[in-house]
């Protein structure tokens, strides 16, 4: 997987372990709903500072958006 595969994924499945949305993440991360989406069907790549963001929206650090479970891979 690349990096950006590993980012959607990552995100999408920390989201849904918190029961947010996507439009409540947006609300939290001040990113457009919209650019969450995307990221997650990675039709975009993220910077660093979206992913930063992003995590300290989820309550996690960035580099658990950034990194493989070698235990499920």
């Amino acid at each position: 997987m690349n990096i950006q595969e590993i980012l959607a994924e990552n995100l999408k499945r920390y989201r849904r372990e918190r029961g947010i949305s996507q439009e409540e993440l947006a609300h939290l991360a001040e990113i457009d709903r919209t650019y969450i989406s995307s990221v997650e069907r990675r039709q975009y790549a993220a910077s660093i500072e979206v992913v930063d963001r992003l995590a300290r929206a989820l309550g996690i650090e960035a580099s658990d958006l950034l990194s493989t479970n070698d235990k499920e891979a």
